[in-house]
């Protein structure tokens, strides 16, 4: 304020260049907080009064001007109403004028562009420069190429990328041709900058291209001006030297960002699978006839003319709220009544039948001779608990089913599960005797499942291993030849093949029986129909003898699969693009085509869609989609195999949903070989290298999305080499665990546990729509007597409550969840101490329709 005054009263010049050199000192050897102090104190707007005054003076004295100038810019960089601030004191005309009179004056130049630069910062600001002219006079400073006065025109570029910013700008600069202008312009200090000097006006021009590209106009002017082309070539020259990281990086997003929008290569965004709903009549698909009508400014509409608003309101910071906190004390506290009457409480009864158990076991030692059926008689009655649709529907057969509640020979000892990690010598205790009645009880419930003739001819069999009978003699048959019998075909039946591997390797996963898993998996409806198993579930899955560190990430992988995708492009001569997995078109479902992977998914908890050969050694793949949906892609797991050995495949999954992913941060995904299975290594194993998550070109329509505007898809892209030659894999996006797995392993754990230690309970929570029990366990101590004080102790115990795989694709949940039961029925001293203090319910699978369908 002082200097304004000086401006207005004083005529000494020397006394106004002393105060602006006092100022100067006073903010270049100050921090950042005086500044601010300066422009609180209504230090901006003095200094633009005194431009004001400076410039009415004939002729301008730059010696005033100059100094004044350098301070606008540095306060103006701090300050966030400057534009604001610089229009209402009327300045614009006046900064505008002393650039245009001084283009031949670089220096003077230099420093109106400076101020420029800051109030094209703000839009609304731009927006009145870019209706003033000011675009025109910068394209005369930075055209043609020239290395002459550097400064200036490094100064002019950056006041142009500011001004780029604001839509309107953008439209008019490609209206008057200036895309190409620029794209030239480019070109030139890309080819003349050799030593690397210039890479500050290089990424400047850079910037300028990617503020156009903004617009849907912009993007389609450079692509015809051969933008991608002209950026593609310049970025491969880069890429050698780490120092031009700023303008690959910007290019690399300017070339993403311009890649033709084009819909998933699919007939459908729905799912292939769908399934009708109880109780919802048949409705008219409402993404029919919208998914064809494709228009690239679905992905981003620009719209008419827009009103371009300053973001910097007043006093916005004031105004805000802490929504987040809780400032209401009262509503912290809980409720002091029940959230329902409790005459509705009695509905859940059912739920806890050991509240009613009357315990006779405890007065009488079981037989050690009883049969499995009069077992099965003598155990308790099994309570279903009804549902909504139960209830609705009074003719709804549901099958009667009965827990077991006895298990193995009370005289076995204890089953103990360590502490450790389990080895793979350490197996479960498994007899003979008791494997062949397990199997027998699994049969049963096979039989027993709702429509019993669809459970009868669903046939389940293992997935065929390589084609050539050769391959099982070599790897695990050199003792038993005689016993494969090859089909006519060249393949060994299935159902041989799976008797054959287990008589020759006996199963020795701990809690893991391939024989129950087949009984149990014959019982799974799904919608596909699911008649194949995959192997690493009918095999089983032991722990790897190590733990693995995060992937290191490999530094600019993300930018070169980024470029790569860009190569394919405009440089279209090696893309093969085969379609060799379609779940919607038959044909391409299973067979091998020459030269090419053979995918397949159709498996219970597989996901693959659609496998597309890009090169010789690159595949594109989708997923498909949550049933009776369009959206959700992010679990796969699917097979592979007539890979060759070493060879590195690179996979890209191209219709991921996510913003991000732990992909970008050192996750990996999972393989299973099942030669190294046979070989004694039946491990998920974490693998691939070259992994990044990123945005890709493929988008749907907002009418396809569900309505999200311009819906974008992601890109999981890895690179795996494949550990045997002629394999059979497995890749999945985290340890598959199906729902098939979780059933057999609870018929085990029943069989194992102590039944005068443990109480088990398996229930039916309820039916799902798909038709497969969802179970409900209850497991506890069992009380030491029939006397009054035990049994009052039981039924006080309070009740935890655990529950597991709400989402299907958290198959992470299953494995903590199999972990726990497996301890809970243990004889672990903090096991037994746990369920003598409380009942566990629990429902280890609360989503199994989702977990079966993918």
């Amino acid at each position: 304020k002082f200097g304004v005054f000086a401006f207005q009263s004083s005529s000494d010049k020397d006394v106004i260049l002393n105060i602006l050199s006092v100022l100067t000192d006073l903010l270049s050897l100050g921090t950042g907080r005086r500044i601010h102090y300066v422009i609180s104190k209504g230090g901006t707007e003095a200094l633009l009064q005194a431009l004001a005054i400076a410039a009415r003076t004939e002729p301008p004295d730059h010696s005033i001007l100059l100094p004044l100038l350098r301070l606008l810019a540095r306060v103006g960089q701090r300050d966030r109403k400057f534009g604001l601030k610089v229009q209402k004191a009327e300045a614009t005309d006046i900064i505008l004028g002393l650039a245009r009179r001084n283009l031949s004056h670089h220096l003077y130049l230099t420093h109106c562009l400076w101020v420029l630069r800051v109030c094209a910062s703000n839009v609304t600001t731009g927006t009145t420069l870019g209706t003033n002219g000011t675009m025109e006079l910068l394209f005369k400073v930075i055209t043609p190429y020239s290395k002459r006065h550097v400064r200036t025109v490094r100064a002019a570029i950056e006041a142009l990328a500011a001004l780029l910013k604001s839509k309107s700008n953008s439209r008019r600069a490609v209206n008057k041709g200036y895309l190409g202008g620029l794209l030239r312009l480019y070109q030139d200090w890309h080819h003349h900058d050799v030593s690397n000097n210039y890479i500050y006006i290089r990424r400047g021009l850079l910037l300028c291209l990617k503020h156009i590209t903004n617009i849907q106009l912009g993007r389609e002017t450079f692509l015809g001006s051969l933008g991608m082309e002209i950026l593609f070539t310049s970025v491969q020259d880069c890429l050698s030297c780490k120092n031009l990281d700023p303008i690959i990086t910007t290019a690399t997003q300017i070339l993403r960002k311009c890649y033709p929008k084009e819909p998933l290569p699919v007939v459908t965004l729905r799912s292939s699978y769908s399934f009708p709903l109880p109780g919802i009549a048949k409705s008219e698909n409402p993404y029919e006839g919208s998914e064809g009508k494709w228009l690239n400014g679905d992905y981003e509409s620009d719209g008419e003319e827009e009103t371009e608003k300053d973001l910097d309101n007043e006093d916005v910071e004031s105004k805000e709220e802490d929504y987040d906190l809780e400032t209401d004390v009262n509503k912290l506290k809980t409720r002091p009544v029940l959230d329902r009457p409790e005459e509705e409480l009695g509905q859940y009864e059912a739920m806890c039948p050991e509240l009613s158990h009357n315990f006779q076991e405890l007065e009488s030692e079981p037989e050690e001779e009883k049969t499995l059926e009069d077992k099965t008689e003598s155990s308790a009655p099994f309570h279903f608990i009804p549902n909504a649709t139960s209830v609705k529907h009074a003719n709804y057969r549901w099958r009667k089913q009965s827990a077991t509640e006895m298990g193995p020979d009370p005289k076995e000892k204890d089953f103990k599960v360590p502490l450790q990690n389990l080895t793979k010598k350490e197996k479960c205790r498994w007899h003979p005797i008791d494997e062949k009645r397990d199997i027998i009880k699994a049969a049963q419930d096979a039989g027993s499942c709702e429509d019993e003739d669809r459970a009868k001819s669903h046939a389940i069999a293992l997935r065929p291993l390589p084609n050539e009978a050769a391959w099982y003699k070599k790897m695990f048959y050199s003792e038993c030849e005689y016993s494969i019998k090859p089909s006519p075909g060249g393949r060994l039946e299935s159902s041989d093949v799976a008797t054959n591997l287990l008589e020759k390797h006996q199963g020795d996963i701990p809690f893991h029986s391939p024989r129950i898993y087949i009984a149990k998996a014959k019982c799974v409806k799904s919608i596909p129909d699911y008649k194949d198993l995959a192997f690493p579930d009918f095999w089983g899955h032991q722990s790897p003898p190590y733990s693995k560190p995060m992937l290191e990430r490999k530094y600019g992988v993300q930018r070169d699969k980024v470029l790569d995708d860009v190569r394919r492009l405009i440089q279209p001569d090696d893309v093969i693009g085969r379609t060799v997995f379609d779940l919607d078109e038959p044909s391409h479902s299973s067979p091998r085509l020459p030269g090419s992977l053979t995918f397949f998914s159709k498996f219970e908890s597989g996901n693959l869609r659609k496998a597309i050969q890009v090169r010789e050694f690159e595949y594109d793949l989708i997923m498909n989609a949550d049933v009776n949906s369009n959206q959700h892609h992010q679990w796969f797991y699917f097979e592979v195999r007539d890979m060759k050995l070493a060879v590195p495949y690179r996979f890209n999954i191209i219709n991921c949903e996510k913003f991000n992913s732990q992909f970008n941060y050192g996750m990996q995904l999972v393989i299973y070989s099942v030669k190294e299975a046979l070989q004694g290594r039946p491990r998920w194993l974490r693998a691939g290298y070259d992994i990044c998550y990123y945005k890709n070109h493929y988008c749907c329509s907002a009418a396809a999305g569900g309505g999200m505007s311009g819906k974008c898809y992601y890109t999981l892209t890895f690179s795996i080499k494949f550990p045997h030659n002629d394999d059979v894999c497995y890749l999945a996006y985290h340890y598959p665990y199906t729902y098939s797995t979780m059933m057999a392993h609870l018929d085990i754990l029943e069989q194992n546990r102590n039944p005068k230690k443990v109480y088990w309970r398996q229930q039916t929570l309820c039916q799902t729509l798909g038709g497969n029990p969802c179970p409900l366990l209850t497991i506890t101590a069992m009380p030491e007597s029939k006397k009054r004080d035990d049994l009052e102790q039981f039924y006080n115990r309070p009740y935890v409550f655990l529950m597991a795989r709400v989402h299907p694709g958290e198959s992470n949940a299953s494995w903590v969840m199999k972990g726990t039961l497996e301890f809970l029925v243990s004889s672990d001293p903090i096991a037994d101490l746990l369920r003598k203090c409380f009942i566990f319910k629990i429902v280890p699978m609360l989503n199994p329709d989702g977990v079966i369908n993918g």
